[in-house]
């Protein structure tokens, strides 16, 4: 039996929709065909918002049904509550109830909230990065995680749901105008860069680089080392960076990057984003990946592209009236380190510490190749449904070591059921779910035995003559 969707109680986004509108409740209630009562039950979460009321204001005003969804509250929620455990606030004892209030009531407020709260992450990063440099002493380096501009973009990437409709859309257009084909492989680009750039395209084993642009005398060189898939993405790659850079420029000058190095970074992640959306052109993608239930093998053999080039392009697929799943995409090394994440649903990536280890992800690189999957349970009591798989790169040479991640592609367990993946999983069953949790250090789980720290902000309770199981316990 398949979960019951949760009710959509949105009254107070009703109401100041309606406000913003300039309508007047009677007013909207006869537009909508439901009785003032109704309305007004509505607007103060006496009764959920139904598919048919929800449908009438999106097509009567014009917008797009995302503008009622919850999840960018969900995600706004996470936000806060994780920047809420910071040590910065020693005696925050904010509750969930009062989180969702803010944001329900003060979406502004929460959003210029977060701006300040990362321009202060920012300010203290770059503190401890120019003490670093001073002292030559790592132990002053407190902040964890990457240097700030790749940080920086990947929450200008999540802010986006990982969508940027003019590039994709200018990708889609490419692909038609260029008579390309579904898994055309290199050649198709190969040729289309010769006619309509004059560059020649070689591949050297000797270069070390991936990819080397020569504009003086056209020429675009490729790393033998490289397999087919991945030249075929550096091919369309390097054809975003020829034709579409009023595009990225847009992009880049809109997004308010706070430095060189920041919007630099978000360049390469564009020109990927076209290059994905360009070997998997929006529509047809969408097509396909319903008719194959978003078999991610089927989908490698019908685009000629990678696992991972698969997983992270169904990240993307939202497409105001054309949405696809909401997924997050994740990859991480044998270490727990993130190298990417993105998110189009309200899952939320810890800034703090590691992944989850409960969450199957890590558990791929004990089964190389084999897609594992996993019904897990947030501590908000949202459920999803994740798979995982590792994938493998090697750069040739018997002494070349390997790079080994895992790859995990999730999405909400209400959509589970249309994955080819859910077959013979008892998606209602809720004692089936691993409880998992963003991070460690912000996750207030009392009684997990695989915690790696105690909650940051949380006082620990140390008894000299027990010991228990749970490897902390502290006051929740």
């Amino acid at each position: 039996m398949a979960e019951r969707k949760r009710k959509l109680f949105l009254g107070t986004k009703i109401r100041r929709f309606r406000e913003q509108q300039g309508t007047t409740q009677a007013a909207l209630a006869k537009q909508l065909e439901i009785s003032p009562s109704y309305l007004n039950q509505i607007e103060n979460d006496q009764r959920p918002l139904t598919v048919p009321v929800l449908l009438n204001l999106s097509t009567l005003f014009d917008v797009d049904l995302a503008t009622f969804s919850e999840e960018e509250d969900d995600r706004l929620i996470s936000e806060l509550s994780e920047s809420l455990q910071d040590p910065l606030f020693k005696s925050s004892n904010v509750d969930l109830m009062d989180l969702k209030a803010i944001v329900s009531q003060a979406p502004d407020f929460a959003r210029n909230y977060l701006t300040l709260y990362r321009s202060y992450h920012q300010a203290k990063q770059n503190y401890a990065g120019l003490a670093q440099d001073m002292t030559g002493d790592e132990a002053v380096r407190t902040i964890e995680g990457p240097q700030f501009p790749y940080e920086e973009v990947r929450d200008f990437f999540y802010d986006q749901n990982n969508y940027f409709d003019d590039l994709d859309k200018a990708a889609e257009a490419l692909f038609d105008k260029a008579e390309l084909k579904p898994g055309g492989g290199e050649a198709q680009l190969i040729l289309y860069l010769r006619h309509q750039h004059g560059i020649e395209v070689t591949v050297d084993v000797e270069d070390e680089r991936l990819r080397h642009y020569t504009p003086n005398n056209r020429t675009l060189t490729l790393s033998k080392l490289l397999s087919v898939r991945q030249r075929v993405f550096q091919l369309a790659h390097q054809i975003c960076l020829l034709e579409q850079k009023h595009t990225l420029d847009n992009i880049i000058e809109n997004g308010n990057l706070a430095s060189e190095a920041s919007k630099d970074v978000c360049r390469v992640g564009l020109a990927n984003y076209f290059a994905g959306a360009l070997l998997m052109p929006y529509e047809i993608f969408l097509k396909k990946t319903r008719e194959e239930r978003y078999d991610i093998e089927r989908l490698q053999i019908i685009f000629n592209v990678s696992f991972e080039q698969v997983c992270h392009r169904l990240s993307t697929m939202q497409r105001p009236g054309s949405t696809g799943i909401p997924f997050y995409f994740l990859r991480v090394d044998t270490a727990g380190n993130i190298s990417k994440r993105q998110s189009a649903s309200s899952f939320h990536f810890a800034r703090v510490g590691g992944a989850c280890p409960l969450w199957n992800v890590h558990e791929a690189f004990a089964q190389p190749g084999k897609i594992l999957r996993q019904v897990a349970q947030m501590p908000d009591g949202k459920s999803y449904f994740c798979i995982a798989r590792t994938v493998t790169r090697t750069e040739g040479g018997y002494l070349v070591p390997q790079k080994n991640f895992a790859v995990a592609l999730g999405c909400e367990i209400q959509h589970a059921p249309q994955l080819v993946y859910s077959v013979g999983i008892d998606l209602s069953d809720k004692e089936a779910a691993v409880p998992i949790g963003v991070s460690c250090r912000v996750c207030e789980r009392p009684n997990c035995p695989q915690r790696a720290f105690p909650p940051i902000g949380k006082t620990i309770q140390v008894n000299e003559n027990e010991r228990e199981f749970l490897p902390y316990r502290f006051n929740t």
